[in-house]
């Protein structure tokens, strides 16, 4: 469960409220096992059922973008060993909004590359909460192609509101760089798995979640656009956000039932901010799983399964 400092959205009250109840009883000195606080323990796993599950797309969307839903950069230290970053995309710089390197996952050497939003206001100004300029897309496509030369695995983290609209990033070639991402990911040989952990928001969030296999966390959200920029180009007003995000299917049981993706991963205590440990095991369990289901096939194989089913998404009327 959630520790320490605690932000709740205003939906989850009630199970705050009795976590303080809980945590009175402790402080009076009740054992765990007592009566009362079985009693308490129950009634919290049950009212974290009822509150995180039926909730409305927009109160999804707040879920995906609370300010303590684990990063990328947490996640990879709870899930993999022997992290090493690399940087840089060799021809501008480098681009704190993405991460990426070399890491273990039990016992397989892998390379691992994600978002990060970063976790305190100094830390997300810094990664610019998570949007990517266009060296964060070309470093990330350097280090997958570098996982297919050393024929190792890649796991990508998906968590962004978008790809980074400013002057600087257009002038160097943002829309260039996303589109690079999105053709040559078909071709790389090497088992992708991809996990969205928070926001994927639009081509900043697909540059980066094409995969053989596309995971997605219960309170995550994956869409074309956010539901304040849906809102503001069809109903001109962006008080009228959550009313877009119901039309938006971005929830995950949309995706599923769409077959945007593949597979939900159920997050632990109602939500992944409430239990960052226990989410990140969720995770590494479907990981581990995933890479064995993959390894075994070979590389062209691979290539026409996954452009398979990408074209299978969605419906073309000519």
């Amino acid at each position: 469960m959630a520790v320490g400092k605690k932000r709740k959205l205003e939906f989850e009250s009630p199970v705050y409220d009795l976590e303080e109840k809980i945590e009175a009883g402790r402080q009076r000195g009740l054992e765990p096992d007592s009566a009362e606080m079985k009693k308490l323990a129950g009634r919290l796993e049950e009212l974290e059922e009822k509150v995180y599950s039926g909730l409305s797309p927009w109160e999804e969307v707040q879920l995906a973008r609370h300010p303590d839903r684990p990063t990328a950069l947490q996640y990879i230290g709870e899930i993999f060993d022997e992290f090493l970053e690399f940087h840089g995309d060799r021809y501008f710089g480098d681009d704190p909004a993405v991460v990426g390197g070399l890491a273990s996952l039990g016992g397989r050497r892998v390379m691992v590359v994600g978002h990060e939003k970063g976790r305190n206001t100094r830390d997300r100004l810094k990664r610019n909460f998570g949007m990517a300029s266009p060296e964060g897309f070309r470093k990330s496509l350097r280090l997958m192609k570098l996982a297919e030369k050393f024929s190792l695995p890649i796991v990508s983290l998906v968590d962004t509101p978008g790809a980074y609209p400013g002057v600087g990033a257009e002038e160097r070639g943002q829309s260039v760089a996303i589109a690079s991402n999105l053709k040559n990911l078909f071709d790389i040989s090497s088992p992708i798995i991809v996990v969205i952990i928070g926001e994927g928001g639009s081509g900043g969030a697909l540059a980066l979640a094409i995969g053989d296999t596309v995971l997605m966390m219960e309170h995550a959200v994956y869409s074309v656009i956010s539901p304040e920029g849906c809102a503001a180009i069809l109903y001109k007003n962006k008080d009228k956000a959550p009313e877009a995000a119901s039309s938006l299917r971005l929830t995950s049981s949309d995706c599923l039932e769409l077959k945007v993706i593949d597979e939900v991963i159920r997050e632990k205590h109602g939500a992944a901010h409430r239990d960052q440990h226990g989410n990140a095991e969720q995770i590494k369990r479907v990981l581990v799983r995933k890479l064995s289901e993959l390894e075994g096939i070979p590389g062209e194989a691979l290539l026409k399964k996954r452009v398979d089913k990408f074209s299978r998404i969605g419906i073309f009327n000519g």
